[in-house]
């Protein structure tokens, strides 16, 4: 069996880490920024620059975890026979779903109800395992170029619409589609191109076996970085594909310039992950040496991700019950069918930009300890098979 040197583990693990504590940066002002009821952050025409980042940032998030994941599958199966890798990606997929579907969505929104469950992050990681499942059995250079494919191509769909399809809007549209009159289902992150996202993070992975040293590793993943942003460059200076929304000048540099970066992320455009991945392959290209007591920070939260994701949201939203009650608002108006910012009788609700920051930090801080003692015994019970859907 191929070893996997703890160093390059600990470098995954501080991206992972990392993604985790910035995407609790948008979580949290979907819940306390004042401005969140009003308009779109990504919206140049309304949205500040700080506004605009806050959001922008974030958007490194899924791509990146998605692509981790893939590349975590392909460790995993270092461990196992493939027939045994594609049960545990089966069985995990399914529990993601399952997860997405109840766990996730009543953390949201506190509605016994469930009137409103968006398919969002965890539902297409699930999924997207349960199709790497299948492609794993086919020879390495077909998942790659199947990735590529689809990456590259699928905005060619984006004038493909099916009214009224269900199955269209999963495969590569954004959509609400009413099952009553008071239940709802959205269609966050669709299939197309995210399945492949994973996939191509699995080719990656033999990247990190022991024959490939450091040097090359670094070369080849500062090549593949600075190529993607290049080509994000060019193509955003075409602007002719690779997104379905042009940008805009607009006559003042800042709003320009938010709306070249505003690339589509449901789905996520070519655009968008040439920017997000090229990104994500510069970080692991050139912080894999990085030491100290702030990669041990980030690591903690990177070796229990999805642990930190589930409480985080819980953590969130019960804080922000506590805000409106105290700010007038009543706690009851955190109990609610729609998303948050949704909801018309909290115009009004929030808190600055500077707060929302702060909430952050003491967030991330206060888990902290949690996340920590967890990793602890994940790490004392390796024996025990549950661990490894947490």
């Amino acid at each position: 069996m191929t070893s996997i040197p703890r160093a390059r583990i600990e470098s995954i693990d501080l991206l992972k880490g990392l993604v985790m504590v910035i995407m609790a940066l948008d979580h949290v002002r979907d819940y306390f920024h004042y401005s969140a009821f009003f308009f779109d952050p990504s919206d140049p025409v309304q949205s500040s620059l700080p506004v605009f980042f806050t959001r922008f940032i974030t958007n490194f998030c899924a791509p990146a975890f998605s692509f981790l994941a893939g590349l975590s599958a392909f460790m995993v199966g270092k461990r196992k026979p493939p027939a045994e890798l594609s049960a545990f990606l089966i069985k995990r997929g399914l529990w993601l779903v399952f997860v997405e579907i109840i766990i996730v969505a009543f953390g949201w929104k506190f509605d016994v109800q469930f009137r409103s469950i968006g398919l969002a992050t965890i539902w297409q990681l699930g999924i997207s395992m349960i199709v790497l499942a299948g492609l794993i059995h086919f020879p390495k250079p077909f998942i790659l170029i199947f990735s590529g494919v689809v990456i590259f191509a699928h905005n060619l769909l984006d004038n493909v619409h099916f009214d009224g399809s269900f199955f269209w809007a999963v495969l590569h549209e954004a959509k609400f589609f009413e099952w009553t009159a008071a239940h709802y289902i959205r269609t966050a992150y669709p299939l197309i191109p995210w399945i492949a996202v994973m996939s191509l993070g699995y080719c990656f992975g033999s990247l990190y076996s022991t024959t490939v040293d450091s040097v090359k590793r670094k070369k080849i993943l500062n090549g593949l970085g600075c190529g993607s942003l290049m080509l994000f460059i060019i193509l955003t200076g075409i602007n002719k594909y690779g997104d379905p929304l042009p940008w805009s000048y607009y006559g003042d540099w800042s709003k320009t310039l938010m709306s070249i970066l505003n690339s589509n992320k449901y789905p996520p455009s070519l655009l968008y992950l040439l920017m997000t991945l090229g990104g994500t392959f510069l970080f692991l290209a050139n912080l894999e040496k990085l030491k100290g007591k702030a990669v041990d920070f980030f690591c903690v939260f990177g070796r229990v991700p999805f642990f930190y994701y589930i409480i985080h949201i819980y953590f969130i939203h019960i804080l922000a019950a506590f805000a409106a009650y105290a700010t007038g608002f009543g706690w009851q108006a955190l109990v609610t069918p729609k998303f948050i910012i949704k909801v018309e009788s909290l115009k009004g609700y929030g808190f600055n930009l500077l707060t929302v920051y702060l909430i952050w930090i003491a967030v991330v801080l206060l888990l902290y300890p949690l996340c920590k003692r967890f990793d602890a015994y994940k790490q004392a019970h390796k024996e025990k098979w549950w661990l490894s859907y947490l």
